[in-house]
């Protein structure tokens, strides 16, 4: 098989639908990132009552603002986090290698190109240039060097966050710095995500993972959530994110409109 048809399987693969819970996890990273998808949902669910339906939510200010803040952070947060589990696992093996990580982000990466040509189709002057899949597929690639560290990535981490309250004062009229966030006048976009300040977050991630989970393992005792059922609901949804990140739209603009909710 040619190493493009097997990036290709793997994409598929990325995206195979788990019906049962993957063994050998924590919990609490999937439940989280569960959390996060289902928070997703619903801001999206939000975005197109309001784009759609003509509900007026005001989704720039306010509450709803800073759910889709909180819900971003944690959601990116928690790449840094999975990072960092996986350079653990790895060095447990005595193999860490870049190429699991350069394989995961270029999948992801891709997936990002492939939402970036869907929206294009349906809105040119507003598609998706840089969203947060191109975000998390970049920031796997870039922080391989960086992801056996602690305190480096908390500063670093704060740094870039800081930095971004600035960037302003360093950006140019160029549309080919907006994947890094210097273009002052960035193009509207239904998903936007820079690396400045956002790849900030995922080695602040970097820095929790190293703090919660010394050497992959959590600093607390470990409890059997086979029998909680929200849960287990919760688990499944964080380790099927990527598909439900790319179905989600499709299927809450479906339903809206069988609802007649919202006139294509």
């Amino acid at each position: 098989m040619t190493p493009i048809r097997t990036f290709f399987t793997d994409m598929r693969k990325s995206v195979r639908p788990l019906w049962h819970l993957r063994p050998g996890r924590l919990w609490e990273v999937d439940a989280l990132r569960g959390v996060a998808i289902i928070m997703m949902v619903i801001y999206h669910l939000m975005w197109d009552l309001r784009g759609l339906a003509g509900y007026k939510i005001n989704l720039y200010q306010g509450f709803w603002h800073t759910f889709q803040q909180v819900d971003a952070s944690l959601f990116i947060g928690l790449v840094g986090v999975s990072l960092t589990l996986r350079y653990h696992a790895m060095q447990r093996r005595g193999t860490v290698r870049y190429g699991p990580y350069l394989r995961r982000g270029m999948i992801i990466f891709a997936w990002g190109v492939v939402v970036g040509l869907v929206t294009f189709l349906f809105d040119p002057s507003r598609y998706v240039r840089f969203g947060i899949l191109h975000l998390i597929g970049f920031s796997i690639l870039l922080a391989y060097p960086l992801v056996r560290y602690r305190w480096l990535n908390a500063v670093l981490g704060l740094l870039l966050l800081g930095f971004g309250q600035i960037a302003g004062w360093f950006a140019v009229d160029s549309s080919w710095l907006g994947w890094l966030g210097l273009d002052a006048t960035p193009r509207p976009a239904l998903d936007y995500f820079p690396v400045i300040p956002w790849f900030g977050v995922v080695l602040l991630g970097i820095f929790v993972g190293h703090l919660l989970f010394p050497g992959g393992h959590p600093r607390w005792r470990q409890i059997d959530t086979a029998s909680v059922g929200p849960l287990r609901i919760l688990q499944l949804s964080g380790q099927n994110a990527l598909l439900i990140y790319l179905i989600h739209q499709p299927l809450l603009i479906l339903v809206l409109t069988l609802l007649g909710v919202v006139r294509l």
